[in-house]
């Protein structure tokens, strides 16, 4: 009998429901809607995330990746290979919030 286990689909949406349970503890709300993830590619075999920080100069950078990391592992089998990238371009701008993360740190 096939282990369907590693052929299950792994949709951007999941990895982006999992990371919504990061949180930037110097801010606390979740990367993704402080907009700190700008990209995703999930398949059946590999996860790949590429998300950036508030400020280069973030001392939480190692601790988001990792638990980012952590919360991807969480929803997919062991063999899927899942790496989390920091990208320094576009630099990160209060702009790429969403509009619920604006209202809760007062920027509407």
């Amino acid at each position: 009998m096939k282990d369907n286990s590693t052929d299950m689909e792994i949709t951007r949406e999941a990895v982006y429901n999992a990371l919504r349970g990061v949180i930037d503890p110097e801010v606390g709300i979740n990367i993704v809607e402080l907009g700190l993830v700008y990209d995703v590619v999930a398949d059946s075999d590999r996860v790949e995330v590429s998300m950036t920080l508030t400020s280069p100069a973030c001392p939480m950078g190692a601790h988001l990746a990792d638990e980012s990391r952590q919360a991807i592992q969480a929803i997919v089998p062991a063999s899927v290979a899942v790496d989390v990238r920091l990208a320094w371009e576009p630099p990160w701008n209060p702009e790429m919030m969403s509009d619920e993360a604006k209202e809760l740190l007062g920027w509407k």
